[in-house]
């Protein structure tokens, strides 16, 4: 059974790589947004400062605004329960808000791929190229930030987007230094911080979906998901193997099995029934060997084999978007 496994990884991955010469990836533009998380916003572990007295006074000024947008997201998670807000959101809907949730999609997905790339650099010899790719993450990630900021009238929005913007420039300064578990363990926590924050600005621009959109947020859903799932398989096996990682793990995993089963309980036309049927089963064989993380780590085969994972998915966020 582990050589076929091992056989259907392989064929994923060699699929997947004889693809990316010939295309790219299609990742659309969406009319969809994530669901609501009610998180409690927990401050971002300080960098320690390299520099003179002169940028004291800027690292006072940070800490304030994190006390600042602290405040301002356990006041956007209570009212997110709120049943008038969400009723007045769902009438006032404008393109401006769809164009904020995808921004957050987008954000979402990034917090988590920078971060799975960044512990990476542990396990390969070659750094450079990973390093060229996650300064292009960057600039993706700045770009999104700065859309919502040119777009967004919500005052708190407003507010968290000082601390995501803050995140992003320690993860930037942290990507100029040494590669080192105490980084490492700054990244992790600089992922979290936007993804809370990208979570927040998603719910105070949230309106109902159609069946559609619903689909199309499953899909965009497991996307991040994927990354996220492996941003925790690599930090299992470079020093962050505890019990919080692995749970949080194995949470995605499970999410990602539920997301799978609104796709394959789906009635598609023929040619995306087979990439559903192919997608069930790359996500099989993958399953497998993620569940054999305790005892086995193939880091390269297994980001080659979800990146062809993601491609299916893709196509299948792609046929959503264009049905509604």
């Amino acid at each position: 059974m582990n050589k076929i496994l091992c056989i259907c990884l392989l064929a994923g991955s060699l699929a997947y790589a004889a693809q990316v010469h010939s295309k790219t990836r299609d990742k659309s533009s969406t009319h969809s947004t994530q669901k609501k998380v009610t998180k409690k916003k927990a401050t971002p572990k300080a960098k320690v400062s390299k520099k003179t007295k002169d940028n004291d006074n800027t690292q006072s000024a940070q800490q304030k605004k994190v006390a600042t947008v602290s405040k301002v997201l356990s006041k956007s998670v209570d009212n997110n329960n709120t049943q008038d807000i969400n009723e007045k959101k769902v009438a006032t809907i404008t393109r401006g808000d769809v164009k904020i949730l995808e921004a957050t999609e987008n954000i979402r997905f990034l917090s988590q791929q920078i971060v799975k790339e960044y512990l990476f650099l542990f396990v390969t010899p070659q750094k450079e190229p990973v390093k060229v790719q996650l300064k292009k993450r960057l600039v993706t990630l700045s770009n999104n930030i700065r859309m919502i900021a040119s777009t967004t009238k919500d005052v708190d929005s407003k507010d968290i987007l000082e601390f995501l913007a803050y995140s992003k420039d320690q993860i930037a300064e942290t990507l100029s230094e040494e590669v080192t578990e105490e980084n490492a363990a700054l990244m992790l926590d600089y992922s979290e911080t936007l993804l809370e924050g990208a979570d927040s600005i998603a719910a105070a621009h949230a309106y109902d979906f159609s069946k559609e959109e619903r689909m199309l947020m499953a899909a965009k859903q497991m996307e991040y998901l994927v990354e996220r799932i492996m941003k925790y398989y690599m930090a299992l096996h470079v020093g962050f193997d505890n019990p919080t990682n692995r749970e949080q793990m194995n949470k995605s995993i499970a999410q990602f099995g539920n997301k799978l089963n609104d796709v394959e309980s789906y009635q598609y036309p023929v040619d995306i029934n087979k990439v559903k049927s192919e997608l069930l089963g790359s996500w099989y064989a993958n399953g497998m060997y993620l569940g054999k993380s305790e005892t086995l780590f193939i880091p390269k085969l297994m980001l080659m084999s979800t990146a062809y994972l993601e491609d299916l998915i893709v196509k299948i966020a792609l046929y959503h978007n264009q049905n509604q």
